[in-house]
């Protein structure tokens, strides 16, 4: 197959006009140009990947199913979303453990029908209680490095990403024991400048959907969002119209750049649903355009967008401009959970997980592994 014609996203974050070559399942440097793919007039850029998002069309990731696994996948790849990397919510031990076994019997099945299962964000149950945001207090539980290992076996190592909240009891050790096991996100937390800043330093990498269930950014305590200024680490930014507002997506990436900025949807089971009363983690939602919100106490639960939407969003309204969205929804989250090796990027040996979009930014044709 080749993919001809189109402005193809390069791997320095450019576009530039070249053919694809695909063999199999992956990107080639020559191939048969028996099937021709016509881009005239579109954008080729490698398929998106979201590592953090809880659910879709009416199924939830922490439904703990293989149907409810192979729903959502489906109707993330129908969206150009290639990888995904479901979210946990705060729940008990025996729940995340049978959540976690249908994700790895679904892994070991090799599905192919939709977007590549690459990993677990597990979020929570070692949060804040200051700020639970859509979280349930029931479960909130001290950070505990045995009970994610446990979770990960469970998992068949599919757990890429751990929530953190530094603040807490235990949470600074846990970082020193679990660093190199997964991505450590700071999360849901009421630290402070410090607190936070030690933690980035002692191996925490990532921030979970940046200014939302954390103190604010103050030019007296700039706490966990300062911090993360002053580190190297990456920040999760949920870019629906709903979240954070477009100028601060726009001061977001002059604060941290292009390549520290993970764009993530949040989304839970409302997305591609009608408005209505939908559940996120075992507590009510009542959903109202892509406004989610718990119907007791009004806290913002999740979103009820794709990250393709977040991307156009980003674009059409906060005015970043397109290679830079196109950067942070598929290269820095394949750097970030280990994929980069074969995705992320369209570059000869990965796979062939690609997104041909018009001038309009709407969908023309999605690849997976080669295949339409």
């Amino acid at each position: 197959m080749v993919i001809k014609n189109g402005l193809v996203y390069q791997p320095d974050g450019s576009f530039a006009r070249q053919d694809v070559c695909i063999t199999g399942e992956r990107i080639s440097e020559g191939c048969s140009d028996s099937e021709v793919i016509d881009a005239e007039g579109c954008y080729v850029i490698p398929g998106l990947i979201d590592v953090h998002f809880h659910g879709c069309v009416g199924h939830d990731f922490c439904d703990g199913s293989q149907e409810s696994i192979g729903a959502m996948a489906r109707y993330e790849l129908e969206n150009g979303i290639t990888s995904i990397c479901p979210a946990t919510m705060t729940l008990g031990e025996d729940t995340l453990t049978k959540i976690m076994t249908a994700a790895a019997e679904y892994k070991a099945a090799e599905h192919t029908e939709g977007a590549e299962l690459a990993g677990i964000n597990m979020e929570g149950p070692f949060i804040s209680l200051g700020k639970k945001g859509a979280q349930n207090p029931d479960y909130i539980a001290g950070a505990d490095a045995e009970m994610l290992r446990r979770l990960q076996r469970a998992s068949g190592g599919l757990i890429r990403l751990c929530a953190l909240a530094p603040e807490e009891k235990g949470a600074m050790e846990f970082i020193d024991a679990c660093k190199d096991e997964v991505v450590i996100s700071v999360a849901h937390t009421m630290a402070d400048y410090d607190t936070a800043k030690e933690a980035f330093d002692r191996g925490a990498r990532q921030v979970t959907h940046l200014y939302n269930a954390m103190p604010p950014f103050s030019h007296r305590a700039p706490g966990v969002i300062g911090a993360a200024c002053d580190s190297d680490c990456n920040v999760e930014m949920i870019c629906d119209g709903i979240h954070v507002h477009p100028s601060v997506i726009r001061a977001t990436f002059k604060m941290f750049g292009k390549d520290r900025i993970i764009m993530i949807s949040d989304s839970m089971e409302a997305t591609g649903m009608a408005d209505g009363e939908y559940s996120l983690g075992g507590q009510a939602v009542t959903v109202r355009g892509n406004l989610a919100t718990l119907t007791e106490g009004g806290a913002i639960a999740g979103s009820a967008t794709n990250l393709m939407n977040c991307l156009r969003y980003a674009v059409r309204t906060a005015g970043i401009p397109l290679a830079d969205a196109v950067w942070c929804t598929t290269h820095n989250p394949a750097k970030a959970i280990g994929l980069w090796e074969e995705y992320g990027s369209i570059e000869t040996g990965k796979y062939a997980d690609l997104v041909i979009l018009d001038q309009n930014l709407e969908i023309r044709q999605v690849l997976k592994k080669g295949r339409s």
